[in-house]
């Protein structure tokens, strides 16, 4: 999943064109158009708001700045979920003097006009954990997860622990951001496949606001229909660990995949209440973002300009719960090495 996005106003996203230029004590005649040295790169990382989700974003932050040399990271959370704070947060960081980002936007819609406005002031930025709405992206580049293979990946083990057939539940965030909207058409894939031995009966949006939002949901969808569903496919962090309890508690023999990879989650799986769950890489959005920075920060530049890349998704099932971080780790070397093979264009040594 990639967290809750809330949308912002085309106006707030505007507000940052003149900010940055206002406040950033740098100008289009002043920012450096050579390359930095990467002891000279200072990396923010700006989520959206707070959110479990993106808590690795700060290690692996930390850990990037270690093992590239770099000047600086840091991870910040205090945007709210709001695209004027966003805006603002981005301004003080530059004018704190970090000079390249990684933004999981929070207004997908709009978020092209804060990466332009960043760009402009030739900052190199990243759109990290969630690409922005459409065909276009004026970031460098955007590291996320393929959010609609990732909810096929999860409707399909969803319907290998129903048997194959049987009425089954989406439960998932904002309706309106297009991440969500690919989540669903994942999932009608997934479902049509079975040419009608699956039913999807219902998708619940706008319930990961928090866990009590969607604890309600879910003993609302109980109360109503648990003893006729066969499965509830989550594709957002708090219907997964609120109908994981829901289940388990109610010892009903709903299948539940979840997503992500919350404590409680991996214990049910364990414990055989949960079905599986779909991992993502948020390590590695973070990682491999940071260094991809730094490489265009120190004169690379990318093959093909806002290309969106697959972070990656793992389903976790009994057999594979102690062992997916392993494939996670993988992943990411992979994805590193990927940039300097197939995404970067670095001048000779």
């Amino acid at each position: 999943m990639s967290p809750l996005v809330r949308l912002g106003s085309i106006a707030a996203t505007l507000a940052l064109a003149v900010s940055v230029t206002g406040c950033s004590k740098r100008s289009d005649t002043t920012a450096s158009s050579t390359a930095l040295k990467p002891a000279q790169v200072k990396v923010a990382l700006v989520s959206g708001g707070s959110h479990p989700y993106f808590q690795p974003w700060k290690t692996s932050g930390t850990q990037a700045k270690a093992d590239f040399g770099l000047g600086g990271v840091t991870f910040n959370e205090n945007s709210g979920w709001d695209q004027t704070k966003q805006n603002n947060v981005l301004t003080s960081l530059a004018a704190q003097g970090y000079n390249a980002f990684g933004v999981f936007g929070v207004a997908p819609e709009n978020i092209n006009t804060t990466f332009d406005s960043l760009k402009r002031q030739r900052f190199h930025v990243a759109s990290l954990g969630s690409c922005p709405a459409g065909s276009a992206d004026d970031a460098d580049f955007c590291l996320a997860t393929d959010v609609q293979q990732a909810a096929y990946k999860a409707t399909r083990a969803a319907i290998t622990a129903m048997g194959g057939k049987g009425n089954l539940v989406h439960l998932t965030g904002n309706k309106t951001d297009s991440n969500t909207q690919r989540r669903m058409a994942g999932v009608r894939q997934a479902v049509a496949e079975t040419h009608g031995q699956v039913k999807l009966v219902e998708t619940r949006t706008d319930i990961d606001t928090d866990l009590q939002t969607a604890q309600k949901a879910v003993a609302d969808l109980i109360a109503a229909k648990g003893t006729r569903l066969g499965g509830i496919v989550n594709t957002a962090y708090n219907p997964a660990v609120a109908s994981a309890a829901a289940v388990k508690h109610a010892h009903l023999p709903i299948k539940v995949v979840a997503i992500d990879d919350d404590p409680t989650v991996l214990a049910d799986i364990r414990d055989g209440s949960v079905a599986a769950t779909v991992v993502q890489n948020p390590v590695g959005q973070a990682y491999v973002g940071s260094y991809a920075l730094m490489k265009l920060s120190t004169g690379c530049t990318m093959k093909q300009a806002g290309l969106a890349i697959d972070s990656g998704s793992f389903v976790v099932d009994k057999k594979n719960a102690g062992s997916y971080d392993t494939q996670r780790q993988a992943t990411t070397k992979t994805l590193k090495s990927d940039f300097d093979a197939k995404y970067l264009n670095c001048p000779a040594k």
